[in-house]
């Protein structure tokens, strides 16, 4: 029997279960642990625009003309 295929994880997906997920259920340190990764995440984000961007002005030093 063939197993069936597992569903697809949508960008963001993860993201936005977390944000619905019942913070309740956690204790303080659960919670500083949850603040800590998510300040990890988002300091990994903007390590990746600030790449992206450093890119960007490098492909627009290189194609523009000057004149």
């Amino acid at each position: 029997m063939e197993e069936p295929a597992q569903a697809r994880v949508l960008r963001g997906q993860r993201l936005a279960e977390a944000m619905r997920e019942d913070l309740e259920l956690y204790g303080v340190a659960e919670l500083e642990e949850r603040i800590a990764s998510l300040e990890e995440e988002i300091a990994r984000c903007r390590a990746q625009i600030e790449r992206k961007r450093a890119g960007r002005a490098a492909a627009d030093a290189l194609f523009s003309r000057s004149d």
